[in-house]
């Protein structure tokens, strides 16, 4: 079982910067990619920004030249740098991680979504 644990959001200003971290956990065999998602009240789920394990990353446009997506794989660790942040950033930011685990020697594809991290962004 692969589990995931987001942190690092909050409250923060028009203009200002925060910085998700999600660090999976379980039994990891690899991790294939890990990214992030939002979703906004009344919204659907959208992708913000992803990362392969060759290091490609893609974005969404509305984020691109202000969100970073990074990746410590020692920790199992994805980050995700948001900076100039607006109103319209505001949501909840979700990690998801496709990953393989193993088992009592099964390895098993897996996706698996964190819990979720409110980013609330004032005027």
């Amino acid at each position: 079982q692969v589990q995931l644990v987001e942190s690092g959001g909050g409250l923060v200003q028009t203009g200002g910067s925060l910085r998700l971290s999600c660090e999976a956990s379980g039994s990891i065999f690899s991790i294939n990619a890990m990214g992030w998602y939002r979703q906004a009240p009344g919204k659907q789920r959208e992708l913000v920004a992803v990362i392969s394990t060759g290091g490609s990353t893609n974005y969404a446009d509305s984020v691109k030249g202000r969100f970073t997506i990074s990746r410590d794989s020692a920790k199992n660790t994805v980050y995700l740098q948001m900076n100039s942040l607006k109103p319209e950033d505001a949501a909840v930011y979700y990690c998801n991680v496709y990953a393989h685990a193993k088992q009592a020697g099964l390895i098993r594809p897996l996706e698996v979504w964190g819990q979720g991290t409110l980013v609330t962004v004032s005027a």
